[in-house]
C-alpha cells in the first residue's frame, strides 16, 4: 500500500491505495472553502495555518493501514509553497519514523492520473488541463514522456471563473457560482471578444476576457439577478469558445485517437458537452474523470505514485523541495 497526501492549495487529503490492484482503500479530503470564501480567494498562510491541523486529523483516520504502508507519497509541485510544505514535512516524519521510501508527485501529473483511479493508465493520450491556477494542453506518452503542447499567457480558465464571480461579489470558489448562473443566463444578450480568435498562436489567454466583464459590470450597474446571469452565461461562452478553437488547432496537427479533460475545472458541464462534440468531430474518445476525482485530491496522488513505484521513482526525505514553478514540470 501507498500513503498519499496532497496540501498544494485549500484542500487537505490523505489516500491509501493498494499496489497490486490499484485500488482505492482509503480517501478523505477536508476542504478549506468556507474560510477561504470571506476573502473572495485563497489566503495562503492560512490555507497553511488549516492544513496543520486537517493533516494530523486525517492521518489519524487512516491509522488502521499505516503498519502495512509500503511508501509514502506527496505532491510537492506546483502548488502554494507554504501549503506544500505542511503535507511534505508530514511526509517526510512518515518516510524517516517508519524506514519508507518516498515518492515525489508533481500535482499536474497527479490530475492526469486522476483518469485512471482503480484503473490501468491508458496512453498515448492528448490532455487538456483545466484548474484554477492551470490551462494547458498535454501530450502525454506515458510517465515519463509529457510535452507541454500549450499553456496560458496571462491567467488560467478556472481563476477568470473564480475573479468574474468575485467582481459581481458572487463568492468563493466562483467556478461552480459561475456555471449555475450561466444556466440561467442569455448567452447572447452581450457580446463579448473571445480572446486570441485572430491569432495564429497556440496558446490561451484570458485577461481580456476578464477585463470585458469588469467593463461590462460597471456599464450594468447596479446589476439585477438576470444580468448577473446573463453576463455570467456570455463569459462561460467566450470562455469555452476559446479553448474550443486553440484545441481544435491542435487536434488538426496532432489528430490524437484519445483525448481527456481534468483539473478541477473540468467538472463544468458545458465544457464536458462542448468537447464531447469537438471529440465526435475528430473521431477522438473523449476521457473525463470522476466528477469526485476533478479537484485536487490524494487519490490521485496515490495512483500516480503507483506507477512511480513500479519505476522506483523515489526521493531522499531529507533532501525533497517543494516549488510553486510550473516550467519544466514534467
Amino acid at each position: 500500500m501507498i500513503l498519499s497526501i496532497e496540501s498544494s492549495c485549500d484542500d487537505s487529503a490523505v489516500a491509501v491505495t493498494e499496489i497490486a490492484t490499484k485500488r482505492l482503500l482509503f480517501h478523505r479530503k477536508i476542504s478549506q472553502e468556507r474560510e477561504h470564501a470571506k476573502y473572495g480567494g485563497v489566503v495562503p498562510e492560512l490555507a497553511s495555518r488549516l492544513h496543520a491541523v486537517a493533516l494530523p486529523r486525517l492521518l489519524e483516520e487512516a491509522k488502521p493501514y499505516l503498519d502495512d504502508i509500503q511508501a509514502v507519497a506527496v505532491t510537492n509541485a506546483p502548488g502554494l509553497s507554504v501549503t506544500l510544505l505542511e503535507g511534505v514535512a508530514m511526509a517526510q516524519a512518515l518516510s524517516i519514523a517508519k524506514g519508507l521510501p518516498l515518492i515525489a508527485v508533481n500535482h499536474l501529473k497527479a490530475h492526469i492520473y486522476s483518469l485512471f483511479i482503480e484503473k490501468e493508465a491508458r496512453f498515448p493520450m492528448l490532455v487538456l488541463l483545466i484548474s484554477g491556477g492551470h490551462t494547458m494542453v498535454i501530450d502525454v506518452g506515458g510517465f515519463d514522456e509529457m510535452e507541454v503542447v500549450a499553456s496560458t499567457m496571462d491567467d488560467s480558465f478556472g481563476e477568470s471563473f473564480d475573479k468574474t464571480a468575485k467582481m459581481m461579489g458572487l463568492g468563493y470558489p466562483g467556478g461552480p457560482i459561475i456555471e449555475r448562473l450561466a444556466a440561467k443566463g442569455d448567452p447572447d444578450r452581450f457580446p463579448m471578444p473571445i480572446p486570441l480568435q485572430h491569432s495564429p498562436k497556440i496558446a490561451f489567454s484570458f485577461s481580456g476576457l476578464k477585463n470585458a466583464v469588469r467593463l461590462l459590470i460597471e456599464k450594468n450597474q447596479p446589476l439585477d439577478e438576470q444580468t448577473k446571469a446573463d453576463i455570467a452565461s456570455a463569459f462561460q461562452k467566450a470562455a469555452i469558445a476559446h479553448l474550443l478553437q486553440k484545441c481544435k488547432k491542435i487536434f488538426q496537427t496532432k489528430r490524437p485517437e484519445d483525448f481527456a479533460i481534468v483539473g478541477g475545472a473540468s467538472a463544468n458541464m458545458a465544457v464536458r458537452e462542448a468537447f464531447a462534440n469537438l471529440c465526435a468531430e475528430f473521431g477522438a474518445n473523449l476521457h473525463l474523470a470522476d466528477l469526485e476525482w476533478c479537484s485536487d485530491n490524494a487519490a490521485m496522488v496515490g495512483r500516480c505514485a503507483v506507477d512511480a513505484w513500479y519505476l522506483e521513482r523515489f526521493t531522499d526525505a531529507l533532501s525533497i523541495e517543494v516549488s510553486p514553478k510550473t516550467d519544466n514540470i514534467f
